[in-house]
């Protein structure tokens, strides 16, 4: 199976550097231990914030008067590749794939404790101000320094 983002694959792969782990809970499984289908987006999302703290983006408080804008999901999408049990230990892989004028795309790798590929994926993250509901612009520096680690 091959996933419309990733154009060559060995080259995609070694383009990740920043992961975070988890391991599959009792409760994320089915009645055969496998992860319910739904899980990969929760654990993008872990990933993703562990990755925006590790880059310095801070999650602001849509709730805070000062903040212009918050990063939100414009979409998401996760192609499989392997099955993946209860207990078995992820690792969740993140990085900017390309940089636009409010927005960005995020890749996503889990590779299990054998690293073997389980899934694979990506999302739109939009920068939106939350009085309106309208994107806004990336801070010219943030978007530098977006566009630096952008390596497809």
């Amino acid at each position: 199976m091959k996933a419309s983002y990733i154009k060559d694959f060995d080259k995609w792969l070694d383009d990740f550097s920043f992961f975070t782990e988890v391991r599959v809970r009792f409760s994320e499984t089915d009645m055969y231990g496998h992860m319910n289908n739904t899980v990969s987006f929760t654990y993008f999302e872990q990933a993703r914030i562990e990755y925006f703290r590790h880059l310095g983006l801070l999650m602001p408080s849509a709730t805070d008067d000062e903040v212009k804008g918050i990063p939100i999901v414009a979409d998401l999408q996760c192609d499989y590749r392997k099955q993946v049990y209860f207990d078995d230990v992820l690792r969740i892989y993140t990085k900017v794939a390309t940089v636009g004028n409010s927005s960005m795309d995020i890749h996503y790798l889990a590779k299990n404790q054998n690293n073997k590929v389980c899934f694979t994926g990506r999302g739109t993250i939009v920068q939106m101000d939350p009085r309106t509901g309208k994107s806004v612009p990336l801070a010219e520096d943030e978007k530098v320094r977006l566009a630096a680690l952008a390596r497809i």
